[in-house]
């Protein structure tokens, strides 16, 4: 029997007591850094061998895991923090499990995409998880626009060193929507930031980028002719911030151009285009 356990995003306290049992009475415990999930164990004093068990690995490692649980062993599957196989690795051994007849239980628990769904203020009764973007800026506009015509709520993960150009493209793709934006959750230096695209982008301008991101953005409205239902409108863009700030034109195309990472004078003569 393979288990899949959730573990803390970062609070211990949050390891579930069927999942410490879980783990103490496995045979062995797959994970992607046995480093990492060693010091998790060690604190709730569970001597379970680990084993390596990553994306690099992941094709050959999953047959020889499912031979040992076919042999009657107890295996458990965790991540270096959440749960298993979202966005980690973990799929192809669970599918070779369920193809070869041995059982799968889950052991429900942390989860970075609901946690931060659960305190975006968006609405979740429809959600879809598109997981990590494409690092290529072109490849990254190309894959958001399969989401821009989506209602649901959208969850995105974010890496720290690509975070300010990612929101930004994600401000140009998909419009100025309603978002949020969590940082270490459930660790010492949390932070979450809500408001428009352009506020997130905004205020993670001003922060150097540091820990794991989870972005929670609004769906298409269905309103017709709202102007989230379609890409950034600059000229409105710039216009808005001529208002709300007192800038002149100029100066307005040069602070969006900062905030959405295009020319300045391709922002201006957008601005300036009839309407």
């Amino acid at each position: 029997m393979l288990s899949v356990v959730a573990t803390p995003l970062g609070n211990l306290e949050d390891l579930s007591p069927r999942a410490v049992r879980i783990l103490s009475e496995a045979d062995w415990i797959a994970c992607e850094d046995t480093r990492h999930t060693r010091k998790l164990l060690s604190h709730f004093g569970i001597r379970t061998p680990t084993t390596s068990y990553h994306e690099h690995n992941e094709s050959e490692k999953a047959s020889l895991l499912v031979d040992r649980l076919k042999g009657g062993e107890r295996g458990a599957l965790v991540s270096d923090a959440g749960t298993p196989l979202v966005s980690d690795p973990g799929y192809r051994l669970v599918r070779l499990c369920r193809q070869q007849g041995v059982e799968v239980l889950p052991v429900p628990g942390p989860s970075a995409a609901l946690a931060a769904l659960s305190v975006s203020g968006l609405p979740s009764h429809s959600f879809c998880f598109a997981g990590f973007a494409p690092r290529r800026a072109a490849a990254q506009r190309e894959w958001l626009s399969n989401w821009r015509q989506s209602p649901s709520t959208l969850i995105f993960f974010l890496t720290p060193h690509s975070l300010q150009p990612a929101l930004k493209r994600f401000l140009e793709v998909l419009g100025d929507r309603q978002a949020f934006l969590a940082r270490e959750m459930t660790k010492l230096h949390e932070t979450h930031c809500w408001g428009l695209l352009s506020e997130v982008v905004h205020q993670v301008e001003k922060q150097k980028p540091r820990g794991e991101y989870t972005l929670v953005v609004e769906g298409r409205s269905p309103e017709a002719g709202s102007t989230r239902e379609a890409p950034l409108d600059v000229a409105a863009y710039v216009e808005g911030l001529m208002k709300r700030h007192g800038l002149k034109r100029r100066e307005a195309a040069a602070r969006a151009a900062q905030q959405l990472g295009l020319p300045a004078r391709q922002i201006y003569q957008r601005s300036l285009a009839p309407r």
